[in-house]
C-alpha cells in the first residue's frame, strides 16, 4: 500500500449530505433569518415609538399653546365687537365663526381619512415576493 493510499484511507470518509438534509438546512436558516429580521424590526420601531412619543409630546405643548392663543385672540374679537354692538350678540358672531372654521376641519379630516389604508401595503408584497423566492429560490 502506497503512503497516499494509506493517507487516504485513514481520513474518514465524508458521507454527502442527502436532498433532505440540505432543505432541512436551508428551511432553518431561512427561520433563523426570519426571526432576526423580526427581532431587528422590533427594536427599530421601539426606538422610532420613543422619538415619535417625545415629538408628539412636543406636537401637544404646541396645540396646546395655539388654543389658547386662538382663545384670548377670540375673546379679544369679542370685547372688540362689544364696543360697537350688544356683548351676547359679539360672542354669538365669534362663536359662528369658529362653529364654521371647526366644520370645514371636520369636513376635510373626513375626507383626508377615507384615503387612509390601514393595511401596510409594501411591507404585504415584501412578504408574498420573498415567500415566492423561498418556494423557488432558483428562478
Amino acid at each position: 500500500m502506497s503512503p497516499l493510499s494509506r493517507a487516504r484511507s485513514a481520513e474518514p470518509l465524508e458521507q454527502e449530505k442527502s436532498t433532505g438534509e440540505l432543505l432541512s438546512e436551508v428551511t432553518s436558516d431561512l427561520q433563523v433569518l426570519f426571526r432576526q429580521e423580526v427581532e431587528l424590526a422590533k427594536a427599530e420601531i421601539k426606538e422610532e415609538g420613543t422619538k415619535a412619543g417625545k415629538a408628539a409630546g412636543m406636537f401637544g405643548g404646541a396645540g396646546f399653546a395655539g388654543y389658547m392663543v386662538l382663545l384670548f385672540l377670540s375673546l379679544a374679537a369679542v370685547f372688540g365687537l362689544a364696543r360697537v354692538m350688544d356683548e351676547g350678540w359679539a360672542a354669538l358672531i365669534v362663536a359662528a365663526l369658529w362653529g364654521i372654521a371647526g366644520a370645514v376641519l371636520y369636513q376635510k379630516g373626513r375626507a383626508k381619512m377615507r384615503t387612509v389604508s390601514p393595511k401596510p401595503e409594501q411591507t404585504v408584497q415584501t412578504l408574498k415576493e420573498d415567500a415566492e423566492w423561498a418556494r423557488h429560490p432558483t428562478t
